[in-house]
């Protein structure tokens, strides 16, 4: 079972260690306008900045999977609590 938190964090439940929400949206962004510039950066033929912006956007893909890992071992944690953006 996946902890909402790791174990040695210092937040707690009721203070989150980390703004998931606003995590989430941050990595959706990157994602998005990293994937857009890698490919421009592809068709413009700087194949070494498609490569850089084709990797940020990897991370931004890990980096929402564990964010939604961890929303759901919030949720898990809390059934029927609502969070904030910045929760």
């Amino acid at each position: 079972m996946t902890r909402s938190q790791p174990r040695r964090a210092r937040g707690t439940v009721g203070h989150a260690y980390s703004a998931l929400n606003l995590r989430l949206a941050l990595a959706a962004f990157g994602l998005v306008t990293m994937t857009l510039f890698a490919v421009l950066a592809f068709r413009a033929h700087v194949v070494w900045l498609g490569v850089v912006c084709a990797l940020v956007a990897l991370v931004a893909v890990v980096d929402l999977v564990v964010v939604q890992r961890r929303r759901a071992a919030r949720h898990r944690e809390q059934p029927g609590a609502r969070h904030s953006l910045f929760e």
